[in-house]
């Protein structure tokens, strides 16, 4: 009996992937996979793929679990909009990093959107530690005229953390380490999102005098005038009790010079990075640097 039961195993008889039922697949099988694990199991078969790609509410999951901001009522229902696949097609837009190729384009970019919509997430050490959704508008003279800067805390806020912060001369490689951002921004109007985070940190530097650790996070947008840097910073303090607080997060885009672009400038590659294609983000961290 062990015998038959091990020759039906290895001629793929009863105990195949493709004998299990589809509720088996769908709620033991499907449900454990990230979005990532998600799109190769679609490439194994049409069945596969048929069931992967139809199933909004799976998807849904996988954009909430991923990143927390998206789960908002108004947000999921906006996603759930995305055309090509509603939180698939989100979440394929999202998920990699924008890639900063050469900027030109073969189609022509749609008019700027009124309106941007960032999604904000921050783990440290996997744990979530912030996330907020900020809307910014872009048609008025001060957001074209001024230099940009998304602030999603204003100077007095603090967003405490149960979590113990760094201290010491390692505090800084420790932020390095454990804190990863992701900035999904998204244009409500032609329903397109890229991430604009490094997703690891490029640099790390603790004040002297207040023991505040400022991490950045960098990113590199093209467009046919050229080559910018998206520059993304959270500084975290210590409180009484010696938890961890988010004390800023803020966006910037500077040109090479290091000279910051205002909103009018700006907009312009942001729309290339929502309109470009998406790499795998391998790069991205050492252009920071480099930078």
């Amino acid at each position: 009996m062990p015998a038959a039961t091990e020759t039906t195993a290895v001629q793929g008889g009863a105990t195949g992937f493709s004998s299990l039922h589809p509720d088996i697949i769908n709620f033991h099988v499907l449900t454990r996979l990230d979005g990532p694990a998600l799109a190769s199991a679609a490439c194994c078969s049409t069945t596969l793929r048929r069931q992967i790609s139809s199933d909004e509410n799976l998807w849904s999951k996988i954009c909430h679990s991923t990143w927390p901001s998206t789960a908002s009522p108004q947000l999921s229902h906006f996603i759930s909009t995305f055309p090509d696949g509603g939180a698939r097609a989100f979440f394929s837009n999202a998920y990699p990093i924008s890639s900063a190729d050469d900027g030109h384009r073969t189609s022509p970019i749609p008019p700027p959107p009124s309106e941007l919509i960032s999604a904000v997430d921050i783990h440290y050490k996997d744990k979530l530690i912030f996330t907020k959704i900020q809307e910014t508008e872009t048609v008025t003279g001060w957001f074209r005229c001024s230099p940009l800067r998304i602030d999603l805390l204003e100077p007095k806020d603090v967003v405490p953390t149960p979590i113990k912060h760094p201290a010491g001369e390692d505090a800084c490689a420790e932020m390095i380490d454990g804190m990863r951002l992701s900035w999904i921004l998204i244009d409500p109007i032609g329903r397109r999102a890229v991430n604009l985070s490094s997703h690891k940190p490029v640099a790390a530097q603790r004040h002297w005098l207040t023991g505040e650790v400022q991490v950045r996070y960098a990113s590199i947008l093209a467009a046919d005038q050229g080559h910018v840097q998206c520059g993304i910073v959270v500084t975290c303090g210590e409180s009484e009790g010696g938890e961890m607080q988010v004390r800023e997060v803020s966006l910037e885009i500077e040109d090479m010079d290091g000279t910051h672009l205002n909103g009018k400038d700006s907009l312009v590659f942001l729309q290339g990075a929502l309109e470009g294609k998406k790499g795998t983000g391998k790069n991205r961290v050492e252009e920071g640097q480099r930078r």
